[in-house]
């Protein structure tokens, strides 16, 4: 039986990822996606870096899922700016996680 030389992808990379590749004398074979396909595979490579990151815990893994993010929110056209007004906007409302809090249960008070 011969042995195939191709290793078969299905999954978002990285821009320089094909220029990689080649230089070690293969050769990549890539598509450029559509907006809505790029947004599925951003989804499947986000929840990718996120069980990376939960295995690893390395900051390495961490910015990986940050540049995720960046391209969704590239993808969804929202700026790192608005973004930023969205998350402090948040904060405001609801607190950070500054404080390690880890809620246990909360009781219901007796109406009368």
């Amino acid at each position: 039986m011969e042995k195939s030389n191709t290793i078969k992808y299905d999954k978002l990379i990285r821009d320089r990822i094909p220029e990689i590749i080649e230089a070690t004398g293969r050769k990549a074979i890539v598509e450029t996606l559509d907006k809505d396909n790029f947004q599925k595979y951003l989804n499947i490579k986000l929840r990718e870096e996120m069980e990376e990151y939960l295995e690893d815990g390395s900051v390495e893994e961490l910015a990986d899922l940050v540049e995720v993010v960046y391209a969704l929110l590239d993808c969804k056209g929202i700026s790192y700016e608005e973004f930023e007004r969205i998350r402090v906007a948040k904060v405001d409302e609801r607190g950070a996680f500054k404080k390690r809090l880890l809620l246990k249960e909360v009781i219901r008070k007796d109406e009368k």
